[in-house]
């Protein structure tokens, strides 16, 4: 029997991803002055009537969204499993091309399973917005990397903060280093200072329910893949 850590970083992720789409948004890095004849007055963007995608939502979907909510955006969720009631704030939706199709930011927040490997391809990245961000803190390979490249440079979506990449690291002279329109980061998402408290607590109370033949919490599950 395996049990995961699954939640423990949930937290330190959805405020990685509410950074990234504000820093999206209000390009404080772009319309920094170097020089006074950079000191120009430049509009910046708005969270005010968008609508942010989450593609999975697990313990890091639910976080992601309960930390946008303040924010007025409108919230698509596409998730695995059956709805079993309707959550407020939270519309459904029944797949990944239409989740796609009328997202500003999309969250990818998936496990990697066979089913979701290069789930975001070149025939869905097609039916994005050219004014879409894409955010992935979920596992490299639910992306098809080149085609995600390709996308930018036809101007198929406008930018994407990735977290993971697929190999990870990328290989040396890999274009997705230096692409303008993608900030990548060494897969730290999940991390804040607090994560080898968290999982010790978890593996603990885990021990502690082996010990009483108790069920535990958690436990990998082969059929799922996760």
């Amino acid at each position: 029997m395996v049990t995961v850590g699954r939640g423990i970083s949930a937290d330190p992720i959805a405020e990685y991803v509410l950074a990234a789409i504000l820093g999206f948004e209000k390009r404080l890095h772009d319309v920094r002055p170097r020089s006074p004849a950079e000191w120009k007055n430049t509009p910046l963007g708005s969270l005010s009537g968008k609508t942010v995608g989450i593609a999975g939502f697990g313990a890091i979907g639910r976080a992601v969204a309960e930390r946008l909510k303040p924010f007025g955006v409108e919230i698509k969720v596409l998730r695995r499993s059956a709805w079993p009631y309707a959550l407020p704030g939270i519309k459904p939706v029944d797949d990944i091309e239409t989740l796609i199709a009328t997202s500003d930011h999309l969250v990818i927040a998936l496990p990697a399973t066979s089913k979701t490997a290069h789930l975001i391809n070149a025939d869905v990245l097609a039916r994005a917005k050219p004014s879409l961000h894409l955010i992935n803190v979920a596992r490299g390979r639910i992306i098809d990397q080149e085609a995600l490249l390709r996308a930018l440079d036809d101007g198929l979506l406008a930018g994407a903060t990735l977290d993971v990449t697929d190999p990870e690291p990328p290989p040396d002279g890999d274009p997705i280093y230096r692409h303008p329109k993608v900030v990548l980061t060494p897969y730290v998402s999940w991390t804040s200072g607090e994560d080898a408290t968290r999982l010790t607590n978890k593996v603990l109370v885990n021990l502690d329910a082996y010990a009483h033949g108790v069920a535990l919490a958690d436990v990998f599950d082969k059929n799922l893949e996760y």
